[in-house]
C-alpha cells in the first residue's frame, strides 16, 4: 500500500512537471501533441468513445455513421489539444497568454455596474475563457468547482486556475449560500450549468430534443441575485482561444425557471452547431432519465 501511495506521488509529480516543460513549447508543437493524445483516446478510451458516438448520434441524427465518426474524433482531437493547452494557460508568462487570448464581441457587457453570471457552456475552451475572465474582469470572480480526487492534482489544478489572484473558488459540496452572497455583493460569477449532475433539483428539459436533466440554477441565481446573464463561449482557434462575449439576455430570468431552463439550453444548441466538434461530449449529457425511461448509454 504504501510503495503504491509513493508510486502515485512520483506519477503525479511527473505529470505536473512534464505540463510545465510543456509550457515551453511553440503552440503549433503543442497542438500536434495534443492532437495525437486524442487520436491516442480514440484508440484505447473505448468506454469514452462510446459515449461521444451515443450522443452525437441522439443529438444529431441527421449525421450518417461515417459522418458522426469523423465528428466523434475530431471532438477527441480537441480535447486532447485542450488538455495539452492548460501548460501554457497555467505555467507559461503572461506575456505568452496576452498573445494567444483574445476577447471578441461586445466586451463593455463585461463592465457594467451591478450583480453579473457569466454564462460559459462546457467546450473545449472553458478553461481558456475561465483564465481570460479571472485575468480580465473586475473581480473578485467567483467560480464553482469539483473537487479532484488526487489532492496533488487538485491543488495544482486550483493554483493553474488562480494564478491572477482574482478567483474566489466554490465548490459544489459547499452549497450555493457563499456564492449567492457574492452576487449579492456585487461580485461576478462564473457558472457552466450544462453537466447532468443527477436528477435531484433538475429539470427534464429538451437538448437537441432528448430530455436531458439540466439544474434550472442560472435562472434562480438570475432572480435571487437580480443578476443579468452575459453569455461568453470560448472558441479553439490556431492562434490560441477567442473569449466571445454575446449581448446581456434581454427579460432573463422570467416567472417560469423550466422556461428559462430550456432557453438557456436552446442557446446552448445554437453555438455548438456553429463549432460542434469543440463541445464537451465526453460527458454523459443524458445519463440521467426521465422515471421510466431506458439509459441510452
Amino acid at each position: 500500500m504504501k510503495k503504491r501511495s509513493e508510486l502515485k506521488i512520483r506519477l503525479t509529480s511527473g505529470l505536473i512537471a512534464l505540463m510545465k516543460g510543456l509550457s515551453w513549447l511553440p503552440l503549433p508543437w503543442l497542438r500536434a501533441l495534443g492532437t495525437a493524445l486524442g487520436e491516442l483516446l480514440w484508440w484505447v478510451a473505448r468506454s469514452r468513445r462510446h459515449i461521444v458516438l451515443t450522443n452525437l448520434r441522439h443529438c444529431m441524427p441527421e449525421l450518417d455513421e461515417a459522418r458522426r465518426r469523423r465528428l466523434a474524433r475530431a471532438h477527441l482531437h480537441c480535447f486532447g489539444r485542450s488538455v495539452l493547452d492548460r501548460a501554457w494557460l497555467w505555467h507559461a508568462p503572461p506575456a505568452v497568454l496576452a498573445q494567444r487570448l483574445r476577447w471578441v464581441g461586445p466586451t463593455e457587457a463585461l463592465q457594467a455596474p451591478g450583480p453579473m453570471i457569466l454564462l460559459a457552456p462546457h467546450f473545449a475552451g472553458l478553461d481558456a475563457g475561465g483564465t481570460a475572465v479571472a485575468r480580465d474582469v473586475r473581480g473578485p470572480v467567483s467560480f464553482i468547482f469539483s473537487r479532484q480526487s488526487n489532492p496533488a492534482i487538485d491543488q495544482w489544478v486550483q493554483q493553474g486556475r488562480e494564478r491572477f489572484g482574482n478567483v474566489r473558488p466554490c465548490y459544489r459540496h459547499e452549497g450555493m449560500r457563499q456564492i449567492l452572497a457574492g452576487l449579492r455583493r456585487g461580485e461576478p460569477l462564473h457558472l457552466s450549468p450544462d453537466m447532468d449532475l443527477g436528477a435531484q433539483d433538475s429539470v427534464f428539459v429538451p437538448f437537441f430534443g432528448v430530455p436531458a436533466a439540466t439544474a434550472p440554477s442560472l435562472s434562480r441565481m438570475a432572480r435571487v441575485g437580480h443578476a443579468r446573464v452575459v453569455p461568453v463561449v470560448t472558441r479553439m482557434t490556431d492562434a490560441g482561444y477567442e473569449v466571445q462575449v454575446h449581448p446581456a439576455w434581454a427579460d432573463f430570468p422570467s416567472e417560469d425557471p423550466v422556461a428559462d431552463t430550456l432557453r438557456m439550453n436552446q442557446a446552448i444548441e445554437g453555438w455548438i452547431r456553429q463549432m460542434p466538434e469543440q463541445y464537451h461530449w465526453v460527458h454523459r449529457r443524458f445519463k440521467s432519465r426521465p422515471p421510466g425511461a431506458p439509459s441510452i448509454y
